[in-house]
C-alpha cells in the first residue's frame, strides 16, 4: 500500500462527498484537485491498474459523443471500465474518475479485467500523456475553436505532437483519415494506425463551409478535394506532394439521417443503427466503432452499444417542456454550428423553431466574431419563429438579422425568459431547437432542472 496515494484518495473523497453535500455540483473537478495536491501522481499511480488497456480521445468536436458510444459498447461487451463519463477532461476530470473508482487504499477493485476510457482536452493531452500512458489513442477532427484559449489550429496541432512524443510506442492510434490535419499525425509516427472514414457520395457538397486546413504541413502544397463532406473534411490529397487520404480500416456507407437517429453501413462490422443523428454523429460513431474494433470487441457488440449510446447533455438531448420537445444542439466553433444548421436544413423541415444562446465567458471563448464564421444563412426561409438569448444575445439577434431570419420574439439575457418566451411561442406536441454555446446549454439546462423538466448533467451522465 501506498501511504500517500491513499491519503490523496481519502482527501478527495472527502472533496467529493462536501461538495455534493453543499449542491455545488457532481464533485468532477473539486476531488480530483484536491487529491492531487496531496499526491502529484495520482493519476499515473491509479490509471496503471487498469492493466486491459487505456483509450484517450481528443480532438475539438465530438470527443465526449465519442466516447459515450465507446462506453456503450464496452457495456454490451461486458467489459468493466473507468470513465470520465461527465466530460470532466482536464487534468483534474481524470483524478477524480479515477479516485471515484478507487478504495480507500488507493486500489481500484477489478482494475486487472477494466479498461481506462477517457476524455482528454486537446490542450491538456501532453499533460496527461505520460500519467495515463494510453494504449490507444483516438482523434477526431481539427477545427479551430476558442482561438483566445487554444490558439490556431497549428497550436493545437503541435500540443498533439508534444502529446505523441511522450506517447508508448507500441500504441495504437485511431485516425479520422478525412481530415489532413489530423491524418497528418501518422507522419512520423512508428506504432501501429487505424483509420476510419466516410464513402458516401450523397453527402458530398461545394458548400464547405469554414475551412481549417488548407496547406500541407509537409510541403506547403494546398490541398485538392476529389469529395468534400464538409469544412476541410473529405476525401483529398495534396498538391505538392504524395500525401493522400489514407485507405479506411473501417468505413461508414450506405448513410441514411433523419431528424431522430442515423443508420450506416461499415463493412465487416455490418449495418449500424443509432439514436444520434447528423454526418458529424456518423464520424463520432465511426470512430468509437474503430476504437473498439482495436480492442478486439466483438461485432454483436459494437453493434448493440451503438444502438443503445444515448447523448450527453446538450449534445442531441430532447428536453420535454409542458409537451414542447426541445431539441438541445451544443455548438462550440463554426465547424460544429455549420453542421447543426445543415442536418436542420436537411431533416427539420419548414418553418422551424429556433432558440440560439451566445455566451462569451471563459469556457465558450471571449471573441464571438466566429459567429459570422457560421452559415446560419442555410436556414434562410426555412425558420417559422426564433429566439435569441444568452449574455450576448444582441450580437446574436444581429447575426440572424443578417442571415435573413425572422425578426427575433425575444432578445434575452436570462434563461427563464428565454424559455417563457419559447412556451409563449410554441404549443405542446411542437419542436423547438435549441442551439446554445457550452456556458449557456449549462444555465438553460440549470433552468430546466429547476423546473422539473430534466436532471442535473452528473446524474444523467
Amino acid at each position: 500500500m501506498n501511504p500517500r496515494l491513499a491519503l490523496a484518495v481519502t482527501a478527495g473523497k472527502a472533496a467529493g462527498v462536501a461538495v455534493r453535500r453543499m449542491g455545488r455540483g457532481g464533485g468532477t473537478a473539486l476531488p480530483g484537485l484536491v487529491a492531487e495536491r496531496v499526491d502529484p501522481g495520482l493519476v499515473g499511480h491509479l490509471a496503471g491498474q487498469l492493466a486491459r488497456g487505456r483509450v484517450t480521445i481528443s480532438g475539438t468536436n465530438g470527443k465526449t459523443t465519442t466516447s459515450r458510444v465507446l462506453a456503450s459498447i464496452l457495456q454490451a461487451a461486458g467489459a468493466p471500465f473507468v470513465h470520465n463519463r461527465e466530460g470532466s477532461n482536464l487534468m483534474r476530470g481524470l483524478a477524480s474518475t479515477l479516485l471515484g473508482a478507487a478504495s480507500a487504499s488507493g486500489a481500484i477493485p477489478g482494475a486487472r479485467a477494466s479498461y481506462g476510457l477517457f476524455e482528454v482536452d486537446e490542450a491538456t493531452l501532453p499533460l496527461a500523456m505520460p500519467h495515463l500512458r494510453p494504449t490507444v489513442l483516438g482523434f477526431t477532427n481539427l477545427f479551430r475553436d476558442q482561438l483566445d484559449r487554444y490558439g490556431e489550429v497549428d497550436t493545437v496541432f503541435s500540443l498533439w505532437r508534444e502529446a505523441l512524443a511522450k506517447a508508448p510506442r507500441d500504441a495504437t492510434l485511431v485516425l479520422n483519415a478525412d481530415d489532413p490535419s489530423v491524418a497528418e499525425l501518422a507522419v512520423g509516427w512508428s506504432g501501429p494506425v487505424h483509420w476510419y472514414g466516410l464513402d458516401d457520395d450523397a453527402f458530398a457538397t461545394v458548400a464547405a463551409g469554414a475551412t481549417d486546413a488548407r496547406w500541407c504541413r509537409t510541403c506547403g502544397g494546398s490541398y485538392r478535394y476529389d469529395r468534400r463532406y464538409f469544412a476541410h473534411v473529405g476525401i483529398w490529397r495534396c498538391r505538392g506532394c504524395e500525401r493522400q487520404r489514407p485507405a479506411p480500416d473501417t468505413e461508414a456507407r450506405d448513410v441514411r439521417l433523419s431528424l431522430g437517429d442515423a443508420s450506416f453501413e461499415v463493412p465487416g462490422v455490418g449495418a449500424l443503427r443509432m439514436g444520434l443523428t447528423g454526418i458529424y454523429n456518423v464520424y463520432n460513431a465511426l470512430a468509437a466503432v474503430s476504437i473498439a474494433r482495436v480492442l478486439r470487441l466483438p461485432e454483436t457488440a459494437i453493434a448493440a452499444g451503438v444502438l443503445a449510446a444515448q447523448p450527453a447533455f446538450g449534445r442531441q438531448e430532447v428536453v420535454d417542456l409542458k409537451g414542447r420537445r426541445l431539441h438541445l444542439l451544443l455548438c462550440k466553433n463554426p465547424a460544429g454550428a455549420n453542421q447543426v444548421l445543415l442536418l436542420l436544413a436537411s431533416v427539420g423541415g419548414a418553418g422551424l423553431k429556433v432558440a440560439t444562446l451566445l455566451n462569451d465567458r471563459f469556457a465558450d471563448g471571449q471573441d464571438v466574431s466566429w459567429t459570422w464564421d457560421v452559415d446560419y444563412e442555410v436556414l434562410a426561409g426555412c425558420v417559422g419563429r426564433c429566439w435569441a438569448g444568452g449574455d450576448r444575445a444582441e450580437d446574436m439577434a444581429l447575426r440572424l438579422t443578417y442571415a435573413r431570419w425572422p425578426r427575433c420574439e425575444a432578445v434575452v439575457h436570462e434563461p427563464a425568459a428565454l424559455l417563457d418566451a419559447i412556451l409563449a411561442g410554441s404549443a405542446p406536441g411542437e419542436d423547438v431547437f435549441v442551439v446554445p454555446t457550452y456556458t449557456a446549454m449549462l444555465d438553460l439546462r440549470a433552468e430546466l432542472v429547476a423546473r422539473g423538466a430534466a436532471q442535473p448533467f452528473f446524474e444523467t451522465a
